[in-house]
């Protein structure tokens, strides 16, 4: 039984034999007329607003465990659009060209980078799957895809659905497994040409090492693209909307169970403020259901593992145990039917505090109140007190103040948002991606992620060459 279990699971020749179809398959692909490739992937998006839609959707509730909601937005509409929009750009990038002058045709060639590109997928979102996979692709690369072995099933329904659109084989290829081993032997490869990433930061600067290692071995120098992690914020001033606030902390928090890169998980509220936001927030919560992800009402769910829920619980008990915390609301973990992390809000006096500064990746948001005549250096506290770069939120009615906030908070998100919660970017609105110890901001969603997959080539015809080795000014 246990061996049948293990039977998805690839073993290095597979990842060595997915390697090599992915050469093989860039000599054909490579070559294919650009019109040609990018029919596949909008087939890809129509099937799946249609035909596909429903099973994928359920592989992502039941496998994943989110909520129908959730799903929808996250492996119909997200991944369509992802589909959709990255073929426009591709058709787009055509028409950035340099000037010719009179007697000569510049020309820029975008072409494939000489190797191969290795995705490497999260569990958290069905569509960051398809998009690491398809947006080298599109552009003519062939890809090694290594899907987090907790979404498995959905990913490998992406594959089933590009099947059906068109996409040749050894265009894509899927091998689920044990990461280190996969990630060394494609790193190991001197086709190597990319790296496409979203998951953990500790993993993603692991490879960004083993890259420059290995430098010497490679044919091209690799593009690294990454998306990590986050400590994403929301910051209140004192003449925020309320009521919009405590709605953004609590879906900005919970939805998913927080297991988004971009999920609200500290927030900065002025003391003058406090007391009404708190009962607020407490009443609001009263609504919040916890349960399966079958279920319409719920909408938070389970996490995704056990070493999910053990590192949840281990920051809740670390708040019931610092004196400078207190659990507002929630704090229970119960994994006899399922990891479920209760959403909890802890109040902290100390905005240093680990649950202030550390990536947690579950349903736990923490709330520093502030002096109101220390907004600005509460400000300053908040761009400087993580090393993340990801997302963050600031809420205001005052102008003045919004324009303020955004010169101190510059670079302390990637993705910036006026009275709206730090989650959410939609595809060709928000491109999504930050900098800092959050990635390489290469911007998922947008015409900047395409270009890393390129490699420029720039022909120039002479309608009229010299014919004489001399110059004119030589002759005179």
């Amino acid at each position: 039984m246990e061996e049948k279990k293990l039977k998805h699971k690839a073993k290095k020749e597979h990842v060595d034999l997915a390697i090599k179809e992915s050469l093989k398959a860039r000599e054909t692909w490579a070559r294919l007329g650009r019109n040609e490739r990018l029919d596949i992937f909008s087939k890809a998006a129509d099937l799946l607003a249609d035909k596909w839609r429903y099973k994928l959707n359920a592989a992502t509730i039941l496998g994943q465990s989110k909520n129908m909601y959730q799903a929808e937005i996250d492996s119909a509409c997200e991944l369509i659009d992802f589909l959709r929009f990255n073929v426009q750009y591709v058709v787009d990038m055509d028409y950035v060209q340099p000037y010719s002058p009179e007697g000569i045709l510049n020309k820029n060639y975008y072409r494939p980078l000489e190797g191969f590109v290795y995705a490497i997928t999260p569990f958290n979102f069905t569509a960051i799957g398809g998009n690491l996979a398809t947006a080298p692709a599109m552009l003519g690369n062939t890809v090694v895809w290594k899907p987090s072995y907790h979404a498995v099933y959905s990913n490998y329904l992406i594959m089933e659905l590009l099947r059906e659109a068109g996409l040749p084989e050894g265009v894509i290829n899927f091998i689920p497994g044990e990461p280190q081993m996969i990630t060394n032997t494609v790193l190991n490869h001197p086709d190597f040409a990319g790296v496409h990433y979203t998951g953990s930061t500790k993993v993603f600067k692991n490879i960004f090492k083993q890259i420059g290692n290995n430098i010497d071995i490679y044919k091209t120098y690799p593009r690294i693209v990454g998306e990590t992690g986050g400590k994403d914020f929301i910051f209140a001033h004192k003449s925020a909307n309320l009521n919009a606030l405590a709605v953004a902390i609590i879906r900005g928090a919970f939805e998913f169970a927080g297991q988004k890169c971009s999920a609200a998980s500290r927030a900065y509220v002025p003391k003058s403020v406090w007391g009404e936001l708190k009962n607020i927030l407490l009443e609001k919560m009263k609504d919040v259901k916890t349960g399966s992800p079958e279920l319409p009402e719920t909408l938070v769910n389970a996490v995704i593992h056990k070493e999910s829920f053990d590192r949840c619980k281990s920051y809740i008990d670390l708040a019931k145990s610092s004196k400078d915390c207190e659990i507002l609301i929630g704090g229970k973990c119960d994994d006899s039917i399922g990891y479920f992390v209760e959403p909890t809000i802890v109040l902290t006096t100390n905005p240093h505090h680990r649950l202030m500064v550390e990536e947690i990746f579950g349903p736990i948001i923490t709330i520093y109140v502030y002096e109101d005549d220390k907004f600005e250096e509460t400000l300053k506290l908040c761009d400087s007190s993580t090393q993340y770069g990801l997302t963050g939120a600031f809420f205001s009615n005052d102008r003045k103040a919004i324009v303020f906030a955004d010169q101190y908070l510059e670079n302390a998100a990637g993705n910036y948002y006026i009275n709206d919660k730090p989650t959410g970017a939609v595809v060709g609105q928000q491109p999504f991606g930050g900098a800092r110890a959050s990635g390489t901001n290469d911007k998922a969603g947008s015409p900047l992620n395409l270009w890393r997959w390129v490699s420029c080539r720039t022909v120039k015809e002479n309608y009229g060459p010299p014919t004489e080795v001399l110059y004119p000014y030589m002759l005179e």
